[in-house]
């Protein structure tokens, strides 16, 4: 390796993990979306803590998580992160209205983290790692990892294995305290227990992505093989031309 070869490679891995970072900020919603996420689940057991009013704690939340999305479509932005929101918010609300125990507002969101824990470990034992999917077409590879990139697959089974033993252990966390604490204690661990593991993951993530080959843009392959076939085409109209010019000219002197 030359003295002028170092700052190349330096620079390319500089160039891909900034890449990935620009991809899990996009795909994982950045610090607006963790602030839309925990939110409403704060503004629930802030109020509930105080006053013990499942009614208002829960309209609070769905009123918040719909002010949002609003602040999201007035500024042009992206809704998906704040919808999602929007949603896991409805369903707290109608579990606990129905049920008037203010505890099973969380339940809907605690089964989803235990269904998508599970999702991960399973999906990347079958060897489609959900990681893979999420991020793919984010990175333009689409599912190119799977059999043109086994260092990428590789980088993004552990991920999912990453996200899917951390999501496994806050819920070991949160169930036993869904029996055992009161609505305050469980919210007030909810919350907590939001923005740190989720940091951790996407940190893992970064690190795993950061380290393996660089992604197969599946998009300018397509694109560099239409512009191929194009100048094929022309070549062979071209081609054509000349022949039926030069027959042309076989019959005139003819």
């Amino acid at each position: 390796m030359t003295s002028l070869d170092k700052p190349t490679e330096d620079t390319q891995t500089d160039d891909a993990r900034a890449v990935t970072e620009a991809a899990l900020f996009e795909a994982f919603g950045g610090v607006r979306g963790m602030v839309e996420t925990v939110l409403p689940g704060l503004l629930f057991v802030t109020i509930f803590t105080i006053n013990k009013d499942l009614h208002l704690s829960a309209i609070a939340a769905l009123a918040v998580s719909l002010l949002l999305v609003v602040v999201r479509l007035v500024m042009r932005d992206t809704v998906k992160h704040a919808f999602s929101g929007v949603f896991g918010v409805a369903f707290g609300v109608v579990f606990a209205m129905m049920t008037g125990n203010a505890k099973n507002f969380y339940l809907p969101g605690m089964l989803y983290t235990l269904g998508l824990g599970l999702a991960y470990v399973i999906t990347t034992l079958a060897g489609v790692p959900l990681m893979g999917l999420i991020l793919g077409p984010v990175f333009k590879e689409n599912l190119s990892w799977r059999t043109r990139n086994p260092g990428r697959k590789k980088a993004y089974s552990k991920a999912s294995y990453a996200w899917g033993g951390i999501l496994l252990a806050k819920c070991a966390i949160l169930f036993p305290l869904y029996w055992w604490a009161d609505t305050a204690q469980l919210g007030w661990v909810l919350v907590a227990l939001k923005i740190p593991p989720f940091l951790l993951a996407v940190w893992l993530t970064w690190v795993f992505l950061a380290k393996a080959p660089a992604p197969i843009d599946v998009f300018a392959e397509m694109e560099a093989e239409e512009k191929a076939e194009e100048e094929r085409e022309a070549a062979q109209a071209a081609e054509r031309g000349d022949t039926e010019a030069a027959a042309g000219r076989h019959r005139r002197e003819a």
